[in-house]
């Protein structure tokens, strides 16, 4: 029997940031579902004022129950403040107007685009190394997502505005991508998303008013699940683990994740929704799948 001293093994700590990098694509590309379920039975600037304003008053009533310091400067607040014109009130109210005439496939498609620009601006901006790995993965889910587009157009039941205005979308968010990293604020992410998406909600809520006709909403239950789904899974859940990403990941990395907003899109399009999918569009998931390893691989570290 030997007496030798065992020697305690360290545990290995367990990283949770594929979990969140798989949340955080579930709930986001679902939200293009949730969204044209959501702009069927509600006008689009009504449903995003809305879901802002009540997103923006959980969060920050939340905090004020559990009693959370501000912990972020008047600067850090104005910050996120912008943040909230970007990234909910242009990139959402620009592609929720999209969706009426863009079937949620087609519009999870266009903005999973963002990696390319961002990885663009990023190099331009933040000094983000565009090496010929990262240009060759973003080609690659280009040519990715460029087959499913291209396919999906030629079947012909999208609107060429609802696509212009999907495409202003998508720069609307790539923008706030970029302002994330270079005004860079501190403070709580969950205090931010709140400002943020009151922010938001303040924007478009004279549009709202000046555009939009109250009785046109029609309330049933797929509005109700749609909104709830928006709220907490989107506003509330999808932005905190998108700027986590965007914190822990960079630009360039977090936003690759983009390309695989459009299988899991057209996957819960064709299963909730019933939206037409081939088996040409999935074929496009494959050079994406290649992108987007090549973008977020870690490069090798040389001894």
């Amino acid at each position: 029997m030997s007496l030798a001293p065992s020697i305690a093994v360290p545990k290995a700590r367990f990283n949770p940031l594929p979990l969140y990098i798989g949340l955080f694509c579930l709930v986001w590309s679902f939200a293009f579902v949730a969204g044209k379920i959501g702009v069927t039975y509600c006008p689009p600037l009504i449903l995003l004022s809305a879901r802002f304003l009540l997103a923006g008053i959980l969060i920050l009533g939340i905090s004020a129950v559990r009693g959370d310091g501000w912990q972020m400067t008047w600067r850090d607040a104005a910050v996120f403040a912008i943040l909230g014109v970007a990234n909910n009130a242009l990139y959402l109210g620009l592609g929720y107007t999209g969706l009426k005439t863009v079937s949620a496939g087609l519009g999870g498609l266009i903005v999973s685009a963002n990696p390319v620009f961002t990885a663009m601006l990023a190099a331009l901006l933040l000094g983000e190394p565009l090496t010929w790995r990262k240009a060759a993965g973003l080609l690659l889910g280009i040519v990715g997502v460029g087959f499913i587009v291209w396919h999906r157009i030629s079947v012909g039941t999208d609107s060429f505005h609802g696509i212009l205005f999907t495409l202003a979308s998508l720069a609307s968010i790539v923008v706030g991508t970029i302002l994330f990293k270079v005004l860079a604020p501190k403070g709580s992410l969950w205090i931010g998303n709140g400002v943020q998406s009151l922010a938001g909600g303040l924007a478009v809520l004279p549009f709202a008013l000046i555009f939009s006709n109250v009785g046109d909403i029609v309330p049933n239950a797929q509005l109700l699940g749609a909104f709830a789904f928006l709220v907490l899974g989107g506003s509330i859940l999808g932005y905190l683990l998108w700027f986590h990403l965007l914190k822990v990941c960079g630009a360039t990395a977090a936003s690759a994740y983009h390309f695989l907003m459009p299988p899991l899109a057209m996957l819960f399009a064709w299963i909730v929704l019933g939206e037409h999918v081939e088996l040409r569009d999935l074929l496009g998931i494959i050079p994406v799948a290649l992108g987007i390893y090549l973008v977020t691989r870690p490069a090798a570290v040389r001894t």
